[in-house]
């Protein structure tokens, strides 16, 4: 076979590139090095009990909507259980609060959500947020670069939001969805997420009914059967064949060679830098220096099956403490179809500075455990039959300060070679979503080539509103 199009890397960008691309008529070679595809939003199967659970509880959002439109081409959409109400459950130290799905036009829609925070926070500290919430109506993607030199923890200091706040909210929230503490985190990259909180209303969360990697995996990789084109896994690229500025084809381990004018790396950011380096190309070594500067950001997921339900939630998040381990937990028996009036299944997420890799598989369980029996009472009589401790070396790249300068768009110097990834320019934060829309970015780059263009990426989502009236032009 002599493909139309490599795409390096089976994971969310990587087919989602690879299934545009096929149904534009195009043959596609995807290359895996893993033996299966899903990248980091893969799944596997627990050998004791026969369930195939994910690298980490993955959920998505409302405003997922470049990764919800390859699940409608898949026919998958349909199997995200969303859930309007209560927007998520909180577990601190005081207790268990459910804060409602915002529905008023933004900015009212934070006003029901005020009482339940006044519980935990003072009317100082709510109005300590008067200032940033101005500046976040003010940006526009432009101007919230310029605030990417700048480090979280600082910026919310200086723009006078008090200690407490940034105890309870800021600080919980940031590692739940950036991955890293503020310390360490690039201020553009918070105020993105903070701008669409404050200027946009009605989103929810949605968790899949099976297996992540079910969603989207077999429908992409059918998707490119069908067009003439493979997926091989255990393919493992090792070269970039490029001549004279142009991209020859791509050389494997063992010395097989693949030509092809046009390549899709949709890799991490060091495999990038390790593939551009080692090319030889002049023109990829700014490429292969940026991508060095992307930090993993480690997470460990806990799978606990009880003998009897625990809980009626689905899903809760735990506020941050210094002694805290796990940010977000999920029930599968309340959300799976296969695991419906099954005892509990408790999936846990402990994310980035949390994921404590020195602590040993028992004592991540034994802690975990307790976390659930804080949360819920009826955990405190059940008992658990099996539990499963998964590593993952990197969920997402961290957002630090200069990442956001730092991401590069598809198009590299070196002509018929593109990148697609999370961590690309979509303006969106490292995620899932992110993924899908690079992916759909870069095969809209490819079929430019070929003089059938198309547009396949949703925009990423801006303010709206009164809020909209304030964004500077």
């Amino acid at each position: 076979m002599t493909p139309d199009a490599v795409v390096v890397g089976a994971g969310v960008a990587g087919l989602r590139c690879a299934m545009a691309l096929a149904d534009a008529g195009m043959k596609v070679l995807v290359l895996e090095a893993a033996p299966h595809a899903g990248g980091r939003a893969s799944s596997w199967t627990d050998e004791t009990t026969g369930l195939q659970v994910d690298t980490g509880p993955h959920v998505v959002s409302s405003e997922h909507r470049n990764f919800m439109a390859m699940l409608k081409r898949v026919g998958t959409a349909e199997q995200v259980l969303w859930q309007r109400r209560p927007l998520i459950t909180l577990h601190d130290a005081k207790g268990v609060l459910r804060m409602p799905s915002p529905r008023l036009p933004p900015p009212l829609h934070g006003l029901p959500l005020l009482p339940r925070a006044l519980t935990r926070l003072s009317l100082h500290d709510a109005w300590s947020h008067l200032r940033i919430a101005w500046r976040a109506a003010r940006l526009n993607e432009r101007t919230l670069r310029d605030l990417d030199v700048e480090e979280a923890h600082a910026y919310l200091r200086d723009m006078g939001v008090r200690p407490a706040a940034v105890e309870w909210f800021w600080r919980s929230a940031m590692l739940a969805l950036l991955n890293v503490p503020l310390e360490q985190c690039s201020a553009a990259s918070m105020m993105r997420v903070f701008r669409l909180m404050l200027g946009r209303s009605g989103y929810h969360f949605g968790f899949p009914r099976m297996a992540l990697s079910q969603l989207y995996v077999p429908g992409c990789c059918r998707a490119v059967v069908r067009s003439g084109g493979q997926v091989l896994f255990g393919a493992r690229v090792q070269r970039l064949r490029i001549h004279e500025g142009r991209l020859q084809g791509v050389e494997l381990e063992g010395g097989h060679l693949v030509d092809a004018g046009r390549c899709v790396l949709a890799l991490p950011p060091n495999d990038v830098a390790v593939l551009a380096a080692e090319s030889g190309e002049t023109a990829l070594k700014p490429l292969a220096t940026a991508a060095r500067y992307f930090r993993p950001s480690p997470y460990i997921s806990t799978y606990l099956w009880f003998d009897r339900a625990v809980t009626r939630e689905r899903f809760w998040a735990r506020t941050w403490t210094p002694q805290g381990l796990n940010t977000d937990f999920y029930d599968l028996a309340r959300i799976r179809t296969s695991l419906s009036g099954e005892p509990s299944v408790i999936a846990a997420n402990a994310i980035g500075p949390m994921a404590r890799g020195d602590w040993p598989d028992d004592r991540i369980v034994e802690h975990t455990i307790g976390e659930v029996k804080e949360f819920a009472p009826l955990a405190r009589q059940a008992r658990v039959v099996h539990a499963r401790v998964h590593r993952t070396a990197m969920a997402i790249p961290q957002p630090r300060p200069g990442t956001e300068a730092l991401r590069p768009r598809n198009a590299t110097p070196v002509e018929g070679l593109w990148l697609a990834g999370d961590w690309t320019d979509t303006s969106l934060p490292f995620s899932m979503e992110s993924a899908a829309r690079s992916g759909a970015l870069a095969a809209e780059a490819v079929l430019e080539t070929t003089g059938h263009p198309q547009t396949l990426s949703i925009a990423a989502p801006d303010t709206r509103g009164f809020v909209r009236l304030f964004r500077a032009r």
